[in-house]
C-alpha cells in the first residue's frame, strides 16, 4: 500500500468569517478557491505544518485550534486533512505571497460565492457548520 501524503488545510477564522485563497497555480486549478495550507514534510506534526504553510503562504502568525472530523482525497496518494484555525495576537494581516493571486474573508452567508476547489467543500461545509453555531472563534 503507498503511504499516504498528508496536505494540511487551515480554516483561518475572524471574526466570524472564513478566509478563501484564489488559486493562481498550477493551471488547472488557477482561479478556483481553497482553503490555504500545504504538504507536512517527513517527521513534521501535521499542526507544526499548517503554522509554516500559513507563514509561507500568507505571512501571518496563526495557531490550529480544531482538527475538522474527516479526511478527503486529493491527487495520487495525497490526502486532506483540516484544522480551523486563528491569527494570533500582533499578526501580519493575511497576503497572498505564493500559490494565490487573492485572498478573500467570507461571512457564512458568502461562503458559497466563491467556486471552491472540490475537494475543498467538505470542509468547508463542516467549517461554516461550526461558524453558524457559534462554536468557532
Amino acid at each position: 500500500m503507498t503511504e499516504r501524503i498528508v496536505v494540511v488545510g487551515a480554516a483561518l477564522l475572524d471574526g466570524g468569517r472564513l478566509l478563501a485563497a484564489r488559486r493562481s497555480a498550477p493551471p488547472d486549478l488557477a482561479g478556483r478557491w481553497e482553503l490555504p495550507g500545504g504538504k507536512v514534510e517527513p517527521g513534521e506534526r501535521p499542526e507544526a505544518a499548517l503554522v509554516r504553510e500559513l507563514r509561507e503562504e500568507l505571512g501571518v502568525d496563526a495557531e490550529p485550534v480544531e482538527r475538522i472530523p474527516g479526511e478527503w482525497p486529493l491527487r495520487d496518494a495525497y490526502v486532506l486533512h483540516v484544522w480551523t484555525a486563528r491569527l494570533r495576537p500582533g499578526s501580519a494581516a493575511p497576503a497572498p505571497l505564493e500559490d494565490h493571486d487573492e485572498l478573500r474573508w467570507l461571512a457564512p452567508a458568502e461562503i458559497w460565492d466563491v467556486p471552491w476547489l472540490d475537494q475543498d467543500v467538505p470542509a468547508v461545509r463542516e467549517t461554516l457548520t461550526r461558524l453558524t453555531a457559534g462554536r468557532a472563534h
